[in-house]
């Protein structure tokens, strides 16, 4: 065992969160479950929850809900990390994302903390296609997203479980600031593409003005600030600037990314992309 001290993982149950907390327990290291529903429970919202999340805990690993780039996201995290510090917490690993300035101001918070940190700094998860917002219109058979001809190199949720385990409990990750994308960029018509003749079904894809989808999203009685979110990441995070490949994954784990196609063959065979009707 690398460490002693307990790691709370926060966003315990999120897409990246379950799974390090299942490699965690699997290497039975000390994990305490950073959730409203644990005890004790620990809430974003709710500042007097942090400190019992707290007490004992060496390395923490930081997921953000909903999304680093809401409004007060950088002045809470800059008040947990300070709190984090003065708990005598000794590492922090952040869940961050490519081309949002709110999450750059939140990396820098993690950064001057004066503790050992790893940013990891991630592309748009190939996961949403299965575990996310993209699954029921797949279902349906058609994804409408307000995105053009635009690439994203999605990356596999298990490279970032795998790489956020090492930092929490392994040295050599101090100070590293890991941009992670998969291995080569698809437009959302060439993952759904993909998607479609792997399950065998007639699925496709459809950009929409911006307008259109907020309308559906209202009309979806979705929260404002939900509806602000998802508008900001595809009209501004999706605007190219994150189509370029990085290493992050190969400097991390000494491997290369894992590829849309090996996550595509694997989701298939669950039969989550199978419409049941």
């Amino acid at each position: 065992m690398n460490t002693q001290g307990t790691l709370l993982i926060l966003g315990a149950t999120g897409k990246t969160g379950s799974r390090i907390t299942q490699r965690l327990k699997a290497a039975e290291l000390p994990v305490r479950l950073g959730s409203r529903r644990e005890n004790p429970p620990f809430d974003w919202e709710d500042q007097s929850t942090w400190q019992a999340a707290l007490d004992g805990v060496q390395a923490v690993y930081i997921s953000y809900q909903p999304d680093i780039a809401v409004p007060g996201a950088v002045e809470t995290v800059q008040a947990f990390t300070d709190l984090a510090v003065q708990s005598g917490v000794g590492k922090l690993v952040l869940l961050s994302g490519r081309g949002e300035a709110e999450a750059e101001q939140a990396e820098r918070i993690v950064q001057n903390s004066g503790i050992d940190w790893t940013i990891l700094r991630c592309s748009w998860f190939l996961q949403n296609f299965s575990e996310g917002h993209f699954l029921q219109p797949l279902l349906q058979g058609e994804l409408a997203l307000p995105v053009g001809n635009i690439a994203e190199p999605f990356v596999d949720v298990e490279d970032i479980a795998e790489i956020a385990v090492q930092a929490l409990s392994l040295p050599g990750h101090a100070g590293q600031l890991y941009e992670l994308t998969g291995p080569r960029a698809l437009t959302f018509a060439d993952a759904v593409d993909e998607i479609a003749q792997a399950a065998g079904r007639d699925i496709r894809f459809v950009g929409v003005p911006p307008d259109t989808y907020r309308n559906e999203m209202e009309q979806a009685q979705l929260p404002d600030q939900l509806i602000d979110l998802v508008l900001y990441l595809f009209t501004t995070v999706l605007d190219g600037r994150n189509t370029p490949l990085t290493d992050g994954v190969q400097r991390a784990l000494g491997r290369p990314a894992r590829d849309f196609g090996d996550y595509v063959r694997r989701t298939v065979a669950t039969g989550v992309w199978q419409n049941q009707d």
